[in-house]
């Protein structure tokens, strides 16, 4: 090959590469989603970080369940890996200076604030795009030593229009996964 092609084909390359046709493969992660109690809920997070045309990272998460009653159900993730109980799960992933200082209080601003999932004939799907937290190492990263979950409600998140008020952020937790590479 000549120095001409091959300064050709580097352009070229470089050329859509930063116009998005051709892209790195985008970061992924998924969770399985498991019941809290004697229930059986089941399901699957998928997640996948990809840069805006503007370079903010965002994230698009896919979440089905099955087995929870019909109706809307508070979704977040939640600052820590574990679900075993899903007590341990902790809050809502927010590292920000307003943290969880209170269960609801930052809410719904928090990170890890998504929207509801609704449920009919015991199945749910929801899709949606967030910027609040990153796959990629730092201050959102959701991989940090500890790790976070997805934490599925009993009640739909109201987003706390009064302000803080128990419940508000979608009650007791019905299901929970572990958010992994």
């Amino acid at each position: 090959m000549t120095h001409l092609n091959i300064i050709t084909t580097s352009a070229f390359i470089c050329l859509f590469s930063t116009s998005g046709i051709i892209q790195a493969d985008a970061v992924k992660a998924y969770a399985e989603i498991q019941s809290c109690n004697e229930t059986t809920v089941s399901g699957r997070a998928e997640l996948k970080e990809h840069p805006s045309t503007e370079g903010v990272k965002l994230v698009d998460i896919t979440l089905s369940v099955q087995g929870l009653p019909d109706g809307k159900h508070a979704v977040h993730i939640h600052e820590t890996g574990t679900c075993s109980p899903c007590s341990a799960a902790k809050g809502h992933f927010d590292p920000g200076p307003a943290s969880n200082s209170s269960p609801d209080g930052n809410h719904p601003f928090h990170s890890g604030d998504l929207i509801n999932i609704e449920v009919k004939n015991g199945k749910g799907k929801v899709s949606t795009t967030t910027s609040r937290v990153t796959l990629s190492a730092g201050p959102l990263g959701l991989f940090d030593a500890d790790g976070s979950a997805f934490i599925v409600h009993v009640d739909p998140d109201s987003y706390c229009p009064e302000g803080e008020a128990k419940g508000c952020a979608g009650g007791a937790r019905a299901a929970c996964g572990i958010i992994m590479r």
